[in-house]
């Protein structure tokens, strides 16, 4: 017997609004990397093309994630049961997979203007650095007031390390002006490296989980397992699956097998034991989405699929 809880998670509201907010930052970004690009042009800075290639990555990334929401809101289908929940986390992904490049490439950039240190304007530094340091502030307000979820986590990263960014290059700037080291646009880019590098394969690792089915942070198989296991007229729990469509739809699946004092109260109802075990599990867990199945203690012998019949032996013609 299968007792499903519906998908509905009252989610579609928070959708909306992340795609608002995605298309409001995205706008914003967008002015930032065209003012950025021709004030990386004009100073020849590092640290601003540093900030400007987050800035483009953060275009892509925006937009992705603007796709990604529009994408899974869409309700499920007969070719898609679990709808398209795993496009905010495909997108997650794929904006980490290009903050990582860029970081990695500003890094060996860095490093080799080490070697040979290229004199950079202190004042075009500061203006544009001002003018990217706004626009990054705006967009990531924007972004803190949405859900929360994977996906604008995913976007909010890219403008943090923008504004971030900015900041490296306005400290670059000041320093310029009033000592002219030359370092100082170089040593800025690798600040917003370090700072930006392990937020980013944190992310990346959070994404790969959900992808690989991993449990959902928060939540002890464990500790389900005995949860299910204390339901009154549970003898035995097995099969026991915790997993993620995104980081905001965990789900469960086991197999319960009933004892025969709780064979009587097996189905639906306020005093069953599939009652009380859904129940639990949204209670305790925040698993919403619950799928189990009741099964009699004989019922462990067919767990396993048959094996096909063997073959009879071929008639020999020689004998008969």
């Amino acid at each position: 017997m299968v007792g499903p809880v519906g998908h509905g998670h009252g989610h579609g509201h928070a959708g909306g609004d992340d795609r608002r907010r995605l298309g409001l930052a995205l706008g914003t970004t967008a002015l930032v990397l065209v003012v950025g690009a021709v004030g990386a042009v004009v100073t020849g800075s590092l640290a601003l093309l540093a900030d400007l290639g987050h800035v483009g990555t953060d275009v892509v990334a925006l937009g992705t994630a603007l796709v990604a929401s529009a994408l899974a809101a869409r309700p499920p289908s007969r070719r898609r049961t679990f709808g398209l929940g795993r496009a905010e986390v495909l997108g997650a992904a794929l904006n980490a997979v290009l903050l990582l490049g860029v970081t990695v490439w500003v890094a060996i950039e860095a490093v080799e203007r080490l070697v040979t240190p290229t004199a950079v304007p202190g004042v075009g530094l500061l203006v544009y650095g001002l003018v990217g340091l706004l626009g990054n502030v705006v967009a990531l307000v924007v972004l803190r007031r949405g859900s929360g979820g994977m996906n604008v986590r995913g976007a909010a990263l890219h403008v943090l390390g923008d504004a971030l960014g900015s900041v490296a290059v306005l400290v670059a700037a000041v320093v310029t002006l009033s000592t002219g080291w030359v370092y100082a646009d170089t040593v800025a880019s690798l600040v917003i490296v370090a700072i930006l590098l392990p937020r980013t394969v944190a992310l990346l690792r959070e994404t790969g989980h959900v992808l690989l089915e991993g449990t959902p942070a928060g939540i002890d198989v464990d500790e389900v397992h005995d949860v299910l296991l204390g339901v009154e007229g549970v003898a035995e729990v097995h099969d026991l699956h915790v997993w993620a469509i995104n980081d905001r739809s965990p789900a469960v699946s086991a197999h319960l097998v009933i004892s025969d004092a709780g064979c009587a109260t097996a189905d639906c109802g306020e005093h069953g034991v599939l009652d009380r075990a859904t129940v639990l599990l949204r209670d305790r867990f925040g698993l919403h989405h619950s799928t189990l199945q009741i099964e009699a203690v004989e019922h462990a012998d067919h767990e396993q699929a048959c094996e096909p019949p063997r073959p009879l032996p071929a008639a020999n013609p020689a004998i008969g």
